[in-house]
């Protein structure tokens, strides 16, 4: 039945469809999700591409991630071909903000989820579960986007990049934590301090 409503004409109804078939562990309806990458409706294709990415086939969701985070192409395939700007237009990103988060465990929990309920900023949170989605990404180029995406503007988007920089397990992207120990926003300054401690081991003890 989620198969069939791939195709249905309501993009809400497409949309809700390729959501359902990720947590359901759908591994054979991957080709049918791929197919969506290039569905017209921005929404239709961040639901395909985050079921394609619970089923682990993440290279194209990377790449939609990659640009709805910094705006750049990563490929010229998948999201860059879909109506992507009506990521302007609040109404559309709203409802994909809503949807594309949800799944996402981010550090600030159950507030954290209020935040993207009550937030009139209604890009955030498709940006947000970018970045945490892009945590896994070994593309080198991912390094810089989430380092850039630390200095952003939006608490959240920083918040969320030094989550999936803490996940990367690098050190060398150490210097683009530390600044935010200073953030005016103290979630942030809190994650960065975890992250700090992650990628430096700190948690064992030069504390004695």
């Amino acid at each position: 039945m989620a198969e069939n409503a791939l195709t249905d004409p309501s993009p809400k109804v497409r949309a809700a469809a390729a959501r359902a078939l990720g947590p359901m562990a759908a591994v054979s309806s991957a080709p049918k999700l791929k197919a969506l990458l290039n569905d017209k409706e921005p929404a239709v294709v961040l639901a395909a591409a985050h079921s394609l990415f619970l089923l682990g086939d993440r290279e194209e969701t990377y790449d939609i991630d990659y640009q709805v985070l910094i705006g750049e192409r990563k490929s010229a395939d998948g999201f860059v071909k879909s109506q992507i700007d009506e990521l302007k237009d609040p109404k559309v990103v709203a409802m994909m903000g809503f949807e594309t988060g949800i799944g996402f465990v981010p550090f600030g929990g159950e507030a954290y989820e209020a935040f993207k309920r009550i937030s009139k900023d209604d890009r955030t949170p498709v940006r947000v579960a970018a970045a945490k989605e892009l945590a896994t990404d070994r593309d080198p180029r991912i390094d810089a986007a989430l380092a850039k995406a630390c200095s952003d503007k939006k608490q959240a988007v920083r918040a969320a990049a030094v989550f999936a920089i803490a996940k990367r397990d690098d050190p060398a992207l150490l210097n683009a934590i530390t600044p935010l120990l200073d953030d005016k926003n103290e979630i942030v300054r809190y994650d960065a301090s975890a992250a700090v401690l992650r990628l430096t081991g700190g948690s064992s003890g030069d504390s004695r």
